[in-house]
């Protein structure tokens, strides 16, 4: 079912069910939002997003509001600059003032509205936290005085992970996100995909093993495809002085849609590891050689052949891994009953 609405004076038509903040997107018109993120439901928590409908007495969420046709939207107006910048002077009045030295700088979006409204800080007095950065685990670092209760990575933990590591603790002033009794994370109580990491949207949640290394503007961001399994997850190599920093969410990858495992995000190391094998390798007298892809290739080829002469091809077989593509493994799979002739093919996913 198609619906006509009106945005800021320009006609859209709509097609299915869907919110103002979506259609506004689709269209590209921008509205502020900090608790919104695709891969989860909407919340409507920030009232960034709020817009103003003829014939409605009260601004409403963006988000959480579905088109309905008829509808005569306005994203900005004086009244709605005034509500967002009063809700953005709130978040900042128990935000520490460090962005100069703050790992997200750059790459924070409540910096990012601050600075798009003009915002100055210390406009509301009063009370702030003053609680001590947590790193009581390998991975993830909590500065829980930069958390915004945007509630984004509780979501996402529930939403999308469901693992329910994390959840809203405490009450008023007292409430953030964190996990049960506030133990220190671990994989009993998480998994450590880092998917809070992805959705929070200021400094509270970072990289512990990327931090410090590099503000995320001056890195080189480079697509490729996990190597840990055949699913084909995408994500970005944040790369700085030719060596890898971290990793970070391709929201637009059409496998995992920024989602990844711990594996994915955490577990680049072997790639500058001393140890890491470069150059095919050759053994003569006991003794690995570097050699050619040409040279490595064409031994194997003769050494196959010797085997499949000797002793027949039923005596020869192919061991594929799940961390080659399903492309890759129907190519072994093609290359033993084909070229060799043999039906001995297994995968270490079977068992």
């Amino acid at each position: 079912m198609n619906s006509r609405v009106t945005i800021n004076g320009i006609n859209i038509i709509v097609k299915g069910e869907k919110t103002i903040l979506a259609v506004c997107r689709e269209a590209g018109i921008h509205i502020p939002t900090l608790c919104h993120d695709e891969r989860l439901e909407p919340y409507g928590g920030c009232r960034l997003c709020l817009v103003e409908i003829k014939g409605t007495a009260r601004p409403l969420a963006a988000c959480t509001t579905p088109v309905q046709d008829g509808m005569e939207i306005s994203t900005e107006s004086e009244t709605l600059t005034r509500l967002r910048r009063t809700t953005l002077s709130l978040i900042l009045s128990n935000h520490p003032g460090d962005c100069m030295c703050c790992e997200k700088a750059g790459d924070c979006d409540l910096q990012e509205l601050a600075y798009m409204y003009n915002i100055e800080p210390g406009e509301f007095a009063g009370e702030k936290w003053d609680l001590p950065v947590r790193e009581d685990n390998p991975f993830i670092t909590y500065e829980p005085n930069k958390c915004i209760l945007c509630a984004r990575c509780a979501r996402i933990c529930n939403e999308v992970v469901m693992a329910e590591t994390i959840a809203i603790t405490g009450r008023g002033f007292y409430a953030m996100p964190d996990t049960a009794f506030r133990k220190a994370r671990s994989l009993e109580n998480c998994e450590f995909c880092g998917q809070c990491v992805s959705a929070c949207p200021t400094g509270a949640l970072t990289d512990r093993k990327g931090r410090g290394r590099g503000r995320s503007l001056g890195m080189k961001k480079v697509k490729t495809t996990c190597s840990y399994c055949g699913t084909g997850c995408n994500f970005y190599l944040n790369v700085k002085d030719n060596r890898v920093v971290k990793v970070t969410s391709d929201y637009d990858a059409p496998v995992n849609k920024g989602n990844l495992c711990i594996k994915g995000r955490y577990g680049y190391d072997f790639i500058h590891s001393p140890d890491r094998i470069k150059t095919p390798l050759i053994k003569r007298d006991g003794v690995f050689h570097e050699a050619t892809w040409d040279e490595a290739l064409e031994l194997t080829a003769k050494k196959f052949k010797e085997l499949v002469e000797k002793h027949g091809p039923e005596k020869v077989g192919g061991f594929s891994s799940s961390r080659c593509t399903n492309e890759e493994n129907y190519l072994l799979s093609k290359w033993v009953r084909c070229a060799i002739g043999s039906n001995n093919v297994d995968n270490c996913a079977r068992v």
